[in-house]
């Protein structure tokens, strides 16, 4: 639903008075008390609800999270379970089986001939949960055709046969396998249903910016989005921004640390900030000497930064490299991180209020599919700290709400810098909720969502607000 709407009776966050705000053009163009309703405005009872701007995904995978709605989820599985659902399961409509969610802790390890033993009638992808591993069997390889495919990622033997695993190989796995890229128009929806208005996707390959800037055009994404993808060119669109070039600096393939700096220095040449995929110390130690030789841009920022400790927090502090970090993976892997760590590095894992106050900037994201995409569930993630057996990793890295909040209200291109405010002559990108904030604060929650509003367009809630 789009047109002219008066907002009656909300509370502009962090206000706690209730006013009345008018929706115009795309933009907020009055705010004040008992405004008179014109005509043509489409008039919503606010009721004291709380109106925030739209909330912002620093860090996700539009495509992944598309894609994964028709994959077969074994996160929840154990091998047995695994090995049963693969040998029963059905192919999709472009012949394949599509699993995510392996977890070599809880299923072993998997390889072609392992894949093979369960099913060798269809071809077989599973992602490991981290997203960096596709694991295939024999009839999925000889579809891709990988025996003779070039790719550093595939995994062979000495004999050059591949082993199944296919590392960090999205790029070349979605070329090979052809067809039609995903659609995401439920994906743009759901985030809009959490009242998320501002995304930048994470992914990396050359191809993805071009993906997510068709569907932006053709409407099946309303959010803004910025793409870390290396495509140049893309056409202009009012919703679409080029991001940080995105780098990964894999632990499985540590790169050469001149060679990175090169490739740094060239994003900086192009106007491009760097985001680093960082996940253990060695990666961001490395990430950091490259950084120093190519040296900095501001806005270059470490994706995670999962395994930090002082020294490291002060180091990047040092050199103005913000930190996009993801809560919702302790509550959802925190138990694991927690029997695979030495104790005395647990305190030094997915740090958030240690790095505040070593003087990063931080801003919480969700990495979806990997993570959790409700950001609601993101704030109490980083207030809790409560790994899904009930314990704390990391008391003394817990944040208020309003502290990750405010990192969710940050621009795309500034993440943690200042939120963003409910002010005349701002895009009415601005999430209305069903309570006042001080009642929504104390258990953030996605259903307290009544509506979301990007560009002055209902994007979710028409039906509530009708």
């Amino acid at each position: 639903m789009s047109g002219e709407v008066l907002l009656r009776g909300v509370e502009l966050h962090p206000r706690r008075d209730p006013v009345d705000c008018r929706i115009r053009g795309g933009a907020v163009v009055e705010i004040g008390r008992q405004l008179r309703p014109r005509p043509d405005e489409f008039v919503v009872r606010g009721d004291g609800g709380a109106l925030l701007p739209g909330l912002a995904d620093h860090h996700l995978h539009l495509a992944a999270m598309a894609a994964r709605r028709a994959s077969l989820d074994v996160s929840a599985l154990s091998r047995h379970g695994l090995a049963s659902s693969i040998a029963q399961a059905v192919a999709g409509e472009d012949g394949w089986v599509r699993a995510v969610g392996y977890d070599d802790v809880v299923h072993g390890d998997l390889d072609r001939t392992v894949l093979d033993g369960w099913n060798r009638v269809l071809p077989v992808r599973v992602q490991h949960r981290s997203g960096a591993l596709w694991v295939v069997n024999s009839p999925g390889l000889e579809r891709l055709g990988a025996l003779s495919a070039a790719h550093a990622g595939i995994e062979r033997e000495g004999t050059g046969r591949p082993t199944g695993r296919l590392w960090r190989a999205d790029a070349w796995l979605r070329e090979a396998l052809g067809g039609r890229p995903p659609s995401l128009r439920a994906v743009g929806a759901r985030l809009a249903a959490l009242g998320v208005t501002h995304v930048a996707d994470a992914t990396p390959d050359q191809g993805a910016g071009r993906l997510v800037s068709e569907a932006v055009r053709r409407e099946e994404l309303p959010q803004h989005v910025m793409t870390m993808a290396a495509d140049a060119g893309l056409p202009p669109h009012p919703r679409l921004s080029i991001g940080p070039l995105k780098f990964v600096v894999a632990d499985h393939a540590l790169p050469d640390v001149d060679d990175l700096a090169g490739r740094m220095r060239q994003a900086h040449t192009d106007g491009r900030p760097v985001a680093v995929h960082c996940v253990t110390r060695t990666a961001l130690a490395l990430t950091l000497a490259a950084l120093d030789r190519a040296g900095g841009l501001d806005g270059d920022r470490v994706e995670h930064c999962a395994d930090a400790d002082r020294a490291a927090a002060a180091e990047l502090a040092a050199r103005g490299i913000r930190v996009v970090t993801q809560p919702t993976l302790v509550a959802l892997r925190g138990d694991d991180y927690w029997e695979r760590v030495d104790p005395a590095d647990r305190p030094d894992l997915w740090r958030y209020a240690g790095l505040l106050r070593a003087g990063v900037r931080v801003a919480a994201s969700s990495d979806a599919p990997y993570g959790d995409p409700d950001p609601w569930a993101g704030l109490r993630a980083a207030s809790e700290r409560l790994t899904p057996s009930g314990r704390v990793l990391g008391a003394d890295e817990r944040v208020p709400v309003e502290v990750a909040l405010r990192s969710m209200l940050s621009p795309l291109d500034d993440p943690g810098g200042p939120a963003r405010r409910v002010t005349v002559g701002r895009p009415a990108d601005l999430v209305l909720l069903d309570r006042p904030w001080r009642e929504a604060v104390r258990a953030p929650d996605a259903g307290n969502v009544r509506a979301t509003f990007i560009e002055g367009r209902i994007a979710h809630g028409a039906q509530q607000l009708g």
